[in-house]
């Protein structure tokens, strides 16, 4: 089976806003398994719940804790005890571990707060269990400020908090870092704020994010061999805190095998193959590399940015070899959860191309 652009059609039926849980994601999830079906696949839903807070509310209020931190130790920096600094310091690294250890990983499926109910679509072909996978999530979201703003606020932040941290040990070696706190504070409050303001709302478009890596792997799966035992996995509320994934991988009996996610693909861009943990995965990463190179693709291989989550996080915390496709630059960053991601700012391009490397690395992977 050979399309002229394969994938395209099934990026414009996919095209609008379909926040978890909502009427539109039933509906493009529907549109998912008769693809998928169609493609001789045995479809299933994967029912779950999850918290909605690690998703929509950690990341805000990680930002203020960090940045009202940082302020009050400028504010105290100068005080008759040399250890306040330090304290508060202190205190407030306390706090965000303890929120990081309720919403981190598996903390999004039990938090026993603001519960929701996701459904992952998953189809298999054949009677054994595949041990490689196609992965994409189909939902959206919107956010006042894009990814691109948020990442570069993360690192500010970070960069602030680390700075006043060290001051505030100097403080207590009786060193003042004088003017050097006015940085830390600037960066802290310049960071924190991007940070703060993102909150989760539901009217994002979803074109770039992610109705194009869906399109592709639907795609990809048309085209594969019916030889090839490949799964594939839509999941739900990547968007918030990568449930769907977490609930997936969680459930899964088996030995961790390989999993290769698309997400965002752009008209323009290099390919980018992005991983989580220290280096990258062999044996996924080197077949897409070999994939690209096969057909004259431009690519790169580089570790998922600070605060970018994909659903491949979920899938290396519990073992699995996985490898993120996707394609686009900076400016693809700075549409991503804005009302800006939408068909008017793309044509959809790019998705023959990811559906072309898809096809031959899953090939070889099988």
């Amino acid at each position: 089976m050979s399309l002229p652009d394969p994938g395209l059609e099934h990026w414009r039926a996919l095209l609008g806003a379909r926040p978890s849980g909502s009427a539109a994601a039933s509906r493009a999830r529907e549109y998912c398994a008769g693809v998928l079906r169609a493609a001789g696949f045995s479809v299933s839903e994967q029912a779950f719940e999850y918290s909605r807070v690690p998703g929509a509310a950690a990341t805000p209020l990680a930002g203020a804790i960090a940045t009202a931190t940082v302020s009050v130790a400028w504010s105290v920096r100068h005080s008759a005890h040399p250890w306040g600094a330090c304290a508060v310091m202190a205190t407030g690294a306390l706090l965000i571990a303890m929120l990081a250890a309720a919403c981190v990983g598996d903390g999004v499926l039990t938090l026993p707060l603001a519960r929701r109910h996701g459904t992952n679509i998953v189809a298999t072909r054949g009677s054994v269990a595949p041990r490689t996978w196609l992965v994409a999530h189909v939902d959206t979201k919107w956010q006042p400020i894009s990814t691109l703003w948020r990442t570069a606020g993360l690192v500010a932040l970070g960069t602030g908090g680390l700075l006043a941290g060290g001051f505030a040990v100097l403080r207590l070696s009786g060193i003042d870092a004088g003017n050097w706190w006015q940085v830390a504070l600037a960066l802290a409050v310049a960071g924190g704020i991007p940070v703060m303001a993102s909150i989760v709302g539901s009217r994002g478009p979803g074109a770039l994010d992610n109705a194009s890596g869906v399109a592709a792997v639907l795609a990809a799966a048309e085209l594969l061999p019916r030889s090839c035992g490949v799964g594939v996995l839509i999941a739900d509320a990547e968007e918030l805190g990568l449930a769907g994934a977490r609930a997936w991988s969680r459930a899964w009996t088996a030995a961790p095998g390989v999993a290769v996610n698309c997400d965002s693909v752009d008209d323009v861009g290099h390919l980018t193959f992005m991983y989580s943990g220290r280096a990258a995965p062999a044996q996924p990463t080197e077949a897409m590399l070999r994939a690209a190179r096969s057909a004259g693709h431009s690519f790169r291989v580089r570790r998922l940015l600070p605060g970018v989550l994909t659903d491949s996080v979920a899938l290396a915390a519990r073992g699995w070899q996985t490898v993120t496709l996707s394609r686009g630059t900076l400016r693809t960053l700075s549409r991503i959860h804005t009302m800006t991601d939408d068909d008017a700012h793309m044509v959809g391009s790019g998705i023959p191309a990811a559906v072309q490397v898809l096809v031959v690395a899953v090939t070889e992977l099988c």
